[in-house]
C-alpha cells in the first residue's frame, strides 16, 4: 500500500487568524502556573524559524511532486506553516517585551537551522522536517485528546495552541508523503528518517530545557518554587502527562511501513469551525478595544 493510498481525504486549509494575545498574561496564562506557561512559551520560541525551515525543505521538492492532490496539500501545508510562524512571532515578541530573552534564544535556533541548511543534503533536511512534524503531531494529539490540559488557561492562549494543534494534525502527513514520493532508495529513506527522529528529538529537548529554565529564572521567586517544578513534571510525565502518553506514538515512527495517518485522529478536525468563530470574535473585540 502506498502512502497516498493510506492518506485520508484531509486537505490542509490556510486560515488567516489573529489571536490578539493579552501580552500582560504571557508569563502565567496557563492556569496561573508560571512553570507550565513558560515550558510552553519555550516551545513557542522554536516555531517561527522552525516553520520556515519546514516550508523551505518541502518547497525544494515541490516540483517533483506529480500527484495533483499532494500538490494542493503542499500548498495548504506551506500556507498553514506561514500563519503559525506569524502568530508565534507575535507571541514571542510579547515574551521579549516582558524582558525575556526570547529573541536571543530564537537566534540560537536560527543559527542551528542555518548550519543544517548549509552543511546537510536537502534530503536530510526533509527527513528532519518529517521527524519534527511527527513530534509536533503526536504532542498535538495529546493536547487535543486531554481537554483538561488547557481547561483553565487564558482563553486566547488556549485557542492559539488548539489551533496550532488542529492544523498540525490536518497537515501531519504532507511532508511525509512528499518524502515518500521523492526518495527513491527506500531502505536508505527509511534509515535516514529514523536517524532524523532520534537526532531531532534529542537536539530539540537539549535546547528546549535551558530555554525553559532561562525563562523561569527571570520570574521572581520561581526558580526555587518546588510547587511549580512539581506542576510541570506532572503536566509532562504524570499519569496523564503530555510526554509520557506520547511515547508509544513516537516509537511507531520506527515501523518500516509507518504512515502518519496510522494514527487516525481526524475526529478532532470537527472542532476547527467553532474555533475559527471563537477567534474571529477575539479579533472583533480587539478592533473595538
Amino acid at each position: 500500500m502506498t502512502s497516498s493510498e493510506k492518506t485520508p481525504a484531509v486537505m490542509p486549509v490556510r486560515r488567516n487568524l489573529n489571536f490578539n494575545l493579552p501580552t500582560e498574561r504571557v508569563s502565567d496564562w496557563h492556569s496561573g502556573s508560571v512553570h507550565i506557561s513558560h515550558f510552553l512559551n519555550a516551545m513557542s520560541i522554536f516555531f517561527p524559524v522552525g516553520e520556515r525551515f519546514f516550508i523551505d525543505s518541502v518547497r525544494h521538492y515541490r516540483d517533483r511532486v506529480t500527484d495533483p492532490q499532494l500538490q494542493e496539500a503542499v500548498k495548504g501545508f506551506m500556507g498553514q506553516e506561514a500563519m503559525h510562524g506569524r502568530e508565534h512571532d507575535d507571541y514571542n515578541d510579547a515574551l521579549t517585551a516582558k524582558g525575556m530573552p526570547a529573541d536571543k534564544y530564537e537566534n540560537i535556533v536560527l543559527k542551528l537551522l542555518n548550519f543544517f541548511r548549509r552543511f546537510t543534503p536537502k534530503g536530510s533536511q526533509l527527513a528532519g522536517t518529517i521527524a519534527l512534524e511527527h513530534l509536533t503531531a503526536i504532542l498535538a494529539h495529546r493536547l487535543l485528546s486531554d481537554k483538561s490540559s488547557m481547561a483553565q488557561a487564558e482563553p486566547r492562549y488556549a485557542a492559539l495552541w488548539q489551533w496550532h494543534a488542529l492544523e498540525e494534525t490536518e497537515h501531519k502527513a504532507v511532508a511525509f508523503d512528499v518524502y515518500a514520493n521523492v526518495m527513491k532508495v527506500k531502505p536508505l529513506a527509511y534509515l535516514r528518517r529514523c536517524v532524523a527522529l532520534v537526532l531531532s528529538t534529542f537536539i530539540f529537548f537539549v535546547m528546549l530545557t535551558p530555554f525553559y529554565i532561562g525563562l523561569v529564572r527571570r520570574e521572581k521567586g520561581q526558580l526555587f518554587n518546588l510547587k511549580g517544578w512539581w506542576q510541570v513534571t506532572v503536566f509532562l510525565w504524570g499519569p496523564r502527562g503530555v510526554l509520557l502518553r506520547a511515547l508509544p506514538d513516537w516509537f511507531d515512527f520506527f515501523k518500516p511501513g509507518f504512515h502518519p495517518w496510522d494514527h487516525d485522529n481526524r475526529e478532532f478536525l470537527s472542532e476547527i469551525d467553532d474555533l475559527v468563530v471563537e477567534v474571529e470574535g477575539y479579533g472583533a473585540q480587539g478592533a473595538t478595544a
